[in-house]
């Protein structure tokens, strides 16, 4: 029998009416999405005991007081168990679209059991409603309103229909045609008749459909938390993804309760509402015996004076408790716009997506963070219901995905890569090393490999290409599931010491727990190596071209990565945000790197204060000085530098009128002067140690080595050695001892005119490849620049290695602590100075702040890491 391709024509009228209809689901969109968001902001605002005093109440009037103690206990542990956000969303979603259920619903009925045409039709229509499954209202649910709160509500009301139309019309059919009949008879209308006689006899068996349409919709809006619905749905979407059996349980266990109060509550409605249902009760209380406290219920009045107060209370005062404040908004870029993030339930994609949540809020956005399934994510995205996600591995594992909505989205970049899709097996499975290496193997392995998420791109890798181009496919079944499920295989087989084949990827943290071997992938099935790209819905870098610019100058090492996912590990199911804070903490400068704001740098305890820094016309000196001076300003500081020579400084600073210099070469170089000031000033720490005073020549000088090499060559150089400024400690070494213990001071000259000089007759010399002996120190960018030879001091003439350090006036600790401890614990390792003094010279004379400007831009986080502020 040829096939029929019903599912191509229901996809053709989907699509048509998606593409002329589009307006009309526009509309639906913004009325379902105005409903709950109305309802919700009613539900959420309350603090929640209040709110639960005020559903307790609504309870001990329909039921009792056993009815109004028992909901406000489960509700009560609702809160407790961290879930009461995901139950208002759910209840909220619940109520929109039981009410827009019987709305509809109620009306049809009528009409059916009016009409035997229009119920012999609608029969049918309800039989298809009330049977397909229900994950199916999904797919067009998502087609024609995105994800989100909308699509759930759509699908959730198709799906709770049919019961309240049925029991409608069973109803109103089932009140005695005798009554019917006497109420014609007696010349009422059928319109009168309806309402007046057959709706209040029918009013028990159509709140039992409203009961039952409302159950169903609370099943349905768990469901539609795939594809974001939100509320507890997500909950346990995420439990199931993830296999957290704590999250499941606690997920599932509110929706119990919410069902179970549900259920009740409309159960008692239906009694209180119809006549026959308030003699019922009048006799259950005539009859009963006992406590009469337990069945006494409070007039409908004074009921709604108890919700009445509760309502006020909980909207004027916050007696519980405050609202739970987010990060610090370090600077406020977004002004409070909301972001929409969707992410796939993978550790690098919640990894990432937490912590541009946190990022966000600190500069001053509100995002919104979702889990989603593979397909309702790009989906989702192509629709404009999702701004944007940071997990998309292209180009190979969602090539498929792109392919389909590469014309909607925008690709921000690479952030991470390359990756690598692989099966992999523990160690101790010998004789497993490629994927060839399994076949015929596929009893060891009970004939599985255990898979993730079905609709991840490294599954379809695998059923379309891996086991078919290894011939593994009649072989071996691909068990789909979830990550955290596949995890756990992983786990428990491991712990049995049991062979077991997984779908994994690189970077993991399973390979840094566990010992597992990569199968190599001989003939290339998985492709090359994807990328971790960062995607956008359309035109979303034009609604906010700061946060594009920010996420497409977005990086992740490896380390990095894998240890914010660690930290995640480490914080426990549902603290993603305390995980990230904690990598943060030990990564800072981290926020200001990947979202840079001029300004956004918090200020310092003495933010104000103004430190008087002394320096030489030393490039290190120099250097340091400017960079100091910038993070200072950055932390509220507001600094005064002057330049003096060695002997005027400490001078200056002995008589407090410099507070603070970060240049003093101890214990050599400056001895003398250390020696003479020290009972004024405090030593403050070295900052960078190993350094050497030395006398260098250029390296075409062939015959020059040493000191002692300079013996007899004072011709050569013209008698002259180029020294820097007369005051400093090197230059009087050099004078008193370096020159005599080699006797070169009769044969050499000691120019001085200081540092600049000194470099500016190398640089000549240096061109002209003329013979010159210069008075260098290491570390300096001038053997960077040139080929120099140190010449060797064997006689040890210049003394010990100096370290630099940072030294202050006595007074220095007490009046700027917090700049003190900054400076204490300060280091420079060479390769920072090095690079720090070349960005200076390459800027140009008089651009010293522009060098040590780009040096800290390729240095993202050294103000947090030289002046921390928690």
């Amino acid at each position: 029998m040829p096939r029929l391709d019903i599912g191509k024509w229901i996809d053709s009228g989907i699509t048509w009416l998606r593409e002329n209809l589009d307006w009309l689901f526009d509309f639906i969109a913004k009325v379902v999405d105005g409903m709950y968001e109305g309802v919700h902001d009613v539900l959420s605002a309350p603090e929640p005991l209040l709110f639960a005093g005020i559903l307790a109440v609504i309870a001990w009037w329909l039921r009792g007081l056993v009815a109004g103690v028992v909901a406000f206990a489960g509700f009560a542990l609702i809160d407790s168990i961290q879930q009461w956000d995901e139950a208002m969303e759910t209840l909220s979603l619940v109520l929109v679209a039981g009410f827009i259920t019987i709305v509809m619903a109620v009306p049809l009925g009528i009409w059916a059991a009016r009409s035997r045409t229009v119920s012999t039709m609608l029969r049918p229509v309800l039989d298809f409603m009330q049977t397909m499954p229900a994950f199916v209202y999904l797919i067009p649910g998502i087609f024609f309103f995105g994800v989100g709160v909308v699509p759930g509500a759509i699908a959730t009301i198709v799906f709770a229909m049919p019961p309240s139309v049925r029991m409608t019309e069973l109803g109103i059919r089932h009140v005695d045609e005798e009554l019917v009949e006497a109420a014609e008879a007696f010349g009422t209308s059928p319109r009168r008749t309806l309402v007046r006689v057959q709706l209040p006899l029918a009013l028990p068996t159509i709140m039992a459909g409203v009961n039952q349409a409302i159950m169903l919709a609370l099943s349905m809006v768990v469901i539609s938390g795939m594809v974001g619905g939100g509320g507890l749905g997500s909950s346990v979407f995420e439990a199931i993804s993830s296999v957290d059996v704590a999250l499941g349980f606690e997920g599932g266990l509110a929706v119990v309760i919410l069902a179970m109060y549900l259920d009740r509550m409309t159960g008692a409605l239906g009694e209180r509402v119809s006549p026959l249902g308030r003699r019922a009760i009048a006799k259950r209380n005539a009859a009963a015996s006992g406590l009469k406290v337990l069945q006494w219920r409070p007039a409908t009045s004074l009921a709604t004076v108890g919700v009445v107060v509760l309502a006020l209370v909980a909207g004027g005062m916050n007696v519980f408790g405050e609202d739970e404040k987010g990060p610090e908004v370090t600077a406020d870029v977004g002004k409070g716009r909301s972001l929409n993030i969707g992410y796939i339930n993978w550790d690098e994609g919640v990894a990432s997506t937490y912590l541009w949540k946190e990022v966000l809020e600190q500069r001053g956005f509100k995002p919104k963070v979702q889990s989603y399934e593979v397909g309702a994510l790009y989906t989702g995205m192509a629709a404009g219901d999702i701004d944007v996600q940071t997990n998309s591995w292209l180009p190979v594992t969602h090539e498929s995905y792109w392919k389909n909505y590469r014309d909607k989205l925008d690709d921000l970049g690479s952030w991470y890569g390359p990756t690598s899709l692989e099966v992999a097996v523990p160690s101790y499975v010998k004789g497993v090393k490629t994927l060839e290496d399994l076949k015929g193997k596929g009893g060891t392995f009970k004939g599985k490999i255990i898979g993730i998420e079905p609709g991840a791109g490294e599954m379809k890798l695998m059923k379309d290409k891996v086991l078919p181009g290894y011939g593994l496919d009649k072989e071996y079944k691909l068990v789909s599931g979830s990550t955290a499920g596949m995890l756990s295989q992983l786990e428990r087989s491991y712990a049995k010491r049991e062979p077991v084949a997984v779908t994994l990827w690189s970077p993991h943290w399973a390979y840094s727990k566990y010992d597992l071997t990569k199968l190599k992938d001989t003939k290339g099935a998985f492709g090359s190596g994807d990328r971790l790209h960062m995607l956008a819905r359309k035109g979303f870098a034009q609604k906010e071209p700061q946060v594009a610019e920010w996420m497409k100058g977005f990086k992740l090492d490896e380390k990095q990565l894998t240890t914010l996912e660690q930290a995640i590990q480490d914080a426990g199911k549902g603290n993603q945000q305390q995980g990230v804070r904690a990598w943060l903490e030990k990564n800072p400068g981290m926020i200001d790197k990947i979202a840079p704001v001029a300004g956004a740098e918090a200020k310092g305890k003495q933010a104000g204060a103004a430190p008087r820094i002394g320096y030489f016309p030393w490039d290190e000196d120099i250097a340091t000085t400017y960079l100091w001076k910038n993070v200072l300003e950055r932390r509220g500081y507001k600094p005064s530098i002057k330049q003096y020579d060695v002997g005027s400084m400490f001078t200056g600073m002995a008589a407090g009128q410099i507070d603070v210099e970060f240049d003093g070469w101890l214990p050599v170089a400056q001895k003398q002067y250390w020696d003479k000031y020290k009972h004024n000033l405090v030593d403050i720490g070295a900052w960078y140690d190993k350094t050497s005073l030395e006398l260098a020549v250029p390296s075409y000088v062939k015959d020059a080595k040493s000191l002692a090499d300079l013996k007899g060559k004072g011709d050569r150089f013209k008698g002259k050695i180029v020294g820097i400024e007369p005051g400093t400690g090197q230059m009087k070494l050099l004078k008193d001892k370096v020159l005599p213990a080699y006797g070169l001071d009769g044969e050499y000259e000691v120019t001085s005119a200081g540092s600049p000089a000194m470099l500016a007759e190398l640089e000549r010399s240096y061109k002209k490849r003329e013979p010159i002996i210069a008075v260098l120190w290491t570390p300096h960018w001038a053997y960077s620049k040139y080929e120099l030879t140190k010449l060797a001091d064997p006689k040890k003439a210049f003394g010990e290695n100096n370290e630099i350090r940072s030294l202050g006036h006595k007074s220095f600790p007490k009046k700027y602590p917090e700049f003190y401890g900054w400076l204490k614990e300060w280091h420079m390792t060479e390769k920072e100075l090095a690079g720090l003094e070349a960005s200076i010279q390459d800027a140009g004379k008089g651009k010293i702040e522009e060098g040590v400007q780009k040096w800290m831009d390729a240095h993202p986080g050294i103000v947090d890491k030289m002046a921390p502020v928690k």
